[in-house]
């Protein structure tokens, strides 16, 4: 493994938490669980050429969406563990990609950027929002906006693509007709990633509107048979048959997007019904374990591992399943009556190998450390929503007595843990 070299303004805090071998973990010691996490984080990092001064695409084969991943994991990891030596490397990424129209519609990234590309990034600046990321003022372009505006502005992107000619609704695959594979193909992670989008600029902003967005994206999801009635979340649908045919295929991530997107809305609206939502999609995502009647509960994507289809996109599927069970117990205790522990390294390697193991790991701080739930414990003042990208506008942010945030030591994690690609499950 090529460790990431850190930069010499890292934190004497940070710099005090030594590697440790993951063979090594030790889950129930907070020093082990560092440690483990630091060895990860350059791992994951070594991968990425560029620096606090310098956004650098990664190489190939990774594509572009998946940068966005890996800030989101690095985000996650500087969150959990206080280390904030890769903070100012984040924050360069994330201006640098805002794109002309502070949107995250990049140019230079046309080729292969679709909704559920730009969506992942959002994923990243919502996260930076709801923590109160630091945003220095050395790094940021006159005139760039807040997190939280670009967040919005992404969002207004997005909505501004619902087409309702075809299927009643939903966001294709695609942007553009050039990307002719999937501009007729309407899929769940694109329309999941809209919904959790919505769903976390409503608890942000208490801005309606998202809810609005949230209700409807999640309905024309089960209406097209996207999620069916045991909450199976299927990969996508053709609109050129006005999406009657749907493509069962159903890979962890999906499940994952709108799991969050689920509990977010139980944890904003305190409606049963999504709860319901959220309980069951958690339940579903059981399909991902286990895969023989005599393994041991090994964590899989069974749409391409049972059969070695898996490309490079795919390897990383399960490390957002990871996080968004982690953030959605988070908010909804009621779905972490569970345990993670610890199974062995499978020999395989990579980016997206590296990030599933940081993200799984990292989250058994929640155990001991003093960390409030994921979307921090501020509520942002509201900012109108639109269905068209606004010029940007700035956002002032408010403690809120009502914050919905609750500590993790309430929750019933008893044990998380994680060896490069291989998870195991065990269900209390």
């Amino acid at each position: 493994m090529v460790l990431f070299r850190v930069s010499l303004w890292a934190s004497a805090a940070a710099a005090a938490v030594s590697l440790a071998d993951p063979k090594d973990l030790q889950v129930d010691n907070h020093t082990s669980i560092k440690g483990v996490a630091k060895t990860l984080a350059e791992g994951a990092m070594s991968y990425y050429r560029g620096d606090a001064k310098t956004y650098v695409d990664l190489p190939s084969p990774y594509y572009w969406w998946e940068c966005g991943a890996l800030f989101g994991a690095m985000l996650d990891y500087s969150h959990y563990t206080n280390d904030t030596v890769y903070d100012e490397t984040i924050a360069t990424a994330l201006l640098a990609q805002a794109g002309p129209n502070y949107d995250f519609i990049v140019p230079s990234e046309k080729e292969q950027e679709g909704n559920d590309d730009q969506a992942f990034w959002g994923f990243t600046l919502l996260t930076a929002a709801e923590r109160d990321f630091p945003q220095p003022a050395h790094l940021t372009p006159p005139g760039m906006p807040s997190w939280l505006q670009l967040g919005i502005n992404l969002w207004n992107n997005m909505a501004g693509r619902w087409n309702t000619s075809k299927c009643d609704g939903g966001l294709t695959w695609q942007i553009y007709a050039s990307n002719y594979n999937g501009i007729n193909y309407k899929n769940s992670v694109s329309n999941g990633g809209f919904f959790q989008l919505s769903a976390r600029l409503a608890r942000l902003t208490g801005n309606e509107t998202y809810v609005d967005w949230a209700v409807k994206v999640w309905d024309w999801t089960v209406n097209v048979g996207l999620i069916d009635g045991a909450y199976n979340v299927y990969d996508g649908t053709d609109s050129t048959t006005d999406c009657t045919d749907i493509n069962t295929l159903s890979f962890s991530y999906a499940n994952g997007i709108y799991l969050y997107g689920a509990a977010v809305m139980a944890n904003h609206t305190g409606l049963a019904s999504w709860t319901n939502h959220a309980t069951k999609l958690f339940t579903a995502a059981q399909a991902f374990f286990s895969p023989f009647a005599n393994a041991t509960n090994i964590m899989w994507e069974h749409a391409c591992e049972g059969v070695g289809t898996c490309d490079t996109d795919m390897k990383s599927f399960k490390g957002y399943l990871s996080r968004f069970m982690v953030s959605s117990s988070l908010l909804l205790p009621s779905l972490a009556p569970n345990k993670w522990y610890v199974g062995g390294f499978d020999g395989s390697v990579g980016l997206g190998q590296e990030m599933s193991a940081l993200e799984t790991i990292q989250g058994l701080l929640v155990l001991h450390d003093d960390v409030l739930d994921p979307n921090g414990n501020n509520r942002i003042a509201p900012t109108a929503a639109s269905t068209t990208s606004a010029a940007p506008a700035p956002s002032q942010s408010k403690k809120s007595g009502a914050s919905r945030s609750m500590r993790a030591t309430d929750l019933c994690w008893v044990v998380l843990g994680v060896f490069s690609s291989l998870f195991v499950w065990g269900m209390a």
